[in-house]
């Protein structure tokens, strides 16, 4: 789960239950781990290699204990919510819903970022207040809103479970469970969550007929010196990793001051992490509350010029698009949705 503005709790001051919920009766199909190459995940046309941290190399078993670990609900305190509660894969590994649902049907203030090519991003969190994967997946786990799993005590149900022992024991060289490994093995299998290939890549790549009439005309838009879209939606992954001040929520009695709240700069009130635009037509609803449902919805509000305020971004400015011109540009949005990530299904058990 990537969604909550709380920040890491790591001890929450009660007795965890027992680990609870699943007790999965046998493991997954054999033919299953296919799904993790012995030399890494394939690389989708239009992307760029991953590059894997030096302390967390890649490695199949590695990537499929972190699969594992992502749809197992042990890791949250009541045994009712996994990483996957929130990051689906049939909401292209989003949940398509405003504000994500925790432990004890509690919901938090901002939507789920899809996981998909997030092995791009250094900065995690619409915040970006951690800075890894493997620093990412640690809080939602002891988060009280979230998973609320204190670290220790997760530690303790996941290694009382035989079958994870020992695939730390082959993955790491120590069948003991810590959240540090943990989380390694999460952030490996979200690297693996790929996009790419899409109708836009395929044009780039030579195919003239890969777009549609509309989808190029949107292309225009989406590119030109007046909507400027690639200003922060740039790069293979359509985005520049960068924060900016869009408007959204700025006109409530008191907005989400985003990424201000973690440096404490001016300029960073009300801004949020530039999201990828890869599979855009799949991830909805939009920006960091939720509050836009549909492209449409998008594209109008970047048209009319965002909300003011103080500290909006200077490219948010009235498009003045006829309504022609905005339906190319949802289309050609919709031209970003491509594959690589579609095979990454939940296990049809868990280790025991």
């Amino acid at each position: 789960m990537l969604a909550f503005p709380l920040p890491r709790i790591v001890a929450l001051g009660f007795v965890a239950l027992t680990c609870v919920g699943l007790g999965a009766s046998r493991f997954f199909a054999a033919d299953e781990p296919a799904m993790f190459p012995a030399d890494g995940p394939k690389i989708p046309k239009g992307l760029v290699p991953i590059f894997w941290p030096k302390d967390n190399p890649y490695t199949a078993a590695k990537a499929e204990l972190g699969w594992l670990l992502f749809f197992d609900k042990r890791l949250s305190k009541d045994g009712s919510v996994s990483c996957a509660s929130c990051h689906a894969p049939e909401h292209a590994f989003g949940d398509g819903q405003p504000f994500s649902k925790g432990i004890r049907n509690q919901f938090g203030g901002r939507s789920a970022p899809t996981v998909i090519n997030r092995a791009y991003s250094l900065d995690q969190f619409w915040d970006g207040r951690a800075k890894s994967l493997e620093e990412q997946a640690k809080g939602p786990i002891a988060n009280p809103i979230e998973m609320g799993h204190a670290h220790d005590e997760c530690e303790t149900c996941i290694g009382a479970v035989p079958g994870y022992r020992k695939r730390f024991k082959d993955v790491f060289g120590t069948e003991k469970v810590n959240i540090d490994n943990i989380a390694k093995a999460i952030a490996t299998f979200e690297r693996t969550v790929l996009s790419g290939n899409s109708a836009y890549d395929k044009f780039k790549a030579g195919d003239a007929k890969a777009l549609s009439d509309s989808q190029k005309r949107g292309m225009e838009i989406f590119f030109s010196n007046n909507a400027r879209c690639d200003s922060c939606h740039e790069g293979v992954n359509f985005t520049n990793g960068k924060y900016a001040n869009i408007g959204i929520g700025m006109d409530k009695p008191v907005p989400d001051m985003g990424r201000y709240v973690v440096t404490k700069q001016e300029d960073d009130k009300g801004a949020f992490k530039t999201p990828t635009l890869r599979e855009i037509s799949k991830t909805g609803p939009y920006m960091h509350d939720g509050s836009l449902k549909t492209l449409e919805d998008v594209v109008e509000h970047y048209n009319k010029g965002g909300i003011k305020n103080k500290w909006l971004h200077t490219d948010v400015r009235p498009l003045n698009l006829k309504d022609g011109e905005k339906k190319d540009l949802v289309e050609f949005l919709k031209a970003l949705d491509g594959e690589g990530w579609q095979h990454l299904k939940a296990p049809k058990s868990l280790p025991e």
